[in-house]
């Protein structure tokens, strides 16, 4: 056999070789993303007026940081849901209003993220705005983070008013100095918003709806929202000014884990 030969045979064998190898070995399949049920649609194309700040996609949270599964600034509801919202909006409009929603469905990994950071308590770095007078250690205890959360199911948004003409709110800089969120309203993050009495998300008894130290316009504030929304179907969380839920709900009883995202509600 000639040296050519014995190159050649080798190379065939090594080629066989790896053939075999590959074939065995396991092929990578990357899972599909789940995508919204049809009843699930983006708010912007029910109503493209209500003014959207989805708050964890950003890091100006509770976390300071991006929360898992939201991909995209998109409010994803239940179709019902965002019709109520569009009929409120038709009304506030005519008043000088606008809604802006900070949060609408939520996956369930988003929960997920929240539980993991309660439960490492030397990640506080956000403390001096949005929980400053509760110790980290009883956010499970006192209601603020649970397991489980009513946005999964698609009927639940949290949301403000905005007087118009909307001003622009500036961006969160992260690092930035803290204020707490129940400050007066020129002292805390600015907010593009009426004035509630708190800031979005404010881990304290203050943003209870009816909590009677808060008086005068950020009381009637929070009134109007509430009535302008009951009449729809939403039901208020009495310890949380910002948190509706429409009523009946089309999944009462499912937490949802799609990423918000454009592609989970396309074609709806």
């Amino acid at each position: 056999m000639t040296g050519t030969a014995r190159l050649l045979r080798a190379l065939a064998v090594a080629g066989a070789a790896l053939l075999a190898v590959t074939a065995a070995a396991p092929v990578a399949v990357a899972r599909p993303e789940p995508k919204a049920p049809p009843e699930f649609v983006d708010l912007r194309s029910v109503d493209p007026t209500i003014i959207t700040e989805m708050r964890y996609t950003t890091a100006h949270n509770f976390m300071g940081e991006p929360v898992d599964g939201y991909r995209q600034p998109v409010c994803i509801l239940t179709r019902p849901a965002a019709r109520a919202l569009h009929t409120a909006q038709r009304s506030l409009l005519r008043q000088g209003y606008s809604l802006k929603v900070y949060d609408c469905y939520r996956p369930q990994r988003a929960v997920d993220h929240f539980v993991r950071w309660a439960k490492d308590l030397d990640d506080q770095a956000m403390k001096a705005e949005f929980y400053p007078m509760v110790d980290k250690t009883r956010l499970f205890e006192d209601g603020y983070i649970a397991e489980k959360s009513g946005h999964s199911r698609g009927s639940t948004v949290d949301l403000t008013l905005v007087k118009l003409p909307a001003l622009p709110t500036r961006p969160y800089e992260p690092g930035e100095e803290l204020a707490p969120c129940y400050a007066p309203k020129g002292e805390r993050f600015p907010d593009n918003s009426v004035d509630m009495g708190t800031g979005y998300d404010c881990f304290d008894t203050l943003s209870h709806t009816d909590d009677p130290r808060v008086q005068g316009a950020q009381r009637a504030n929070r009134q109007f929202l509430k009535e302008t929304l009951a009449g729809l179907g939403f039901v208020n969380l009495a310890e949380e000014w910002w948190h509706f839920t429409y009523k009946p709900e089309l999944f009462p009883d499912t937490y949802f884990d799609f990423p918000v995202a454009r592609r989970s509600v396309a074609g709806h």
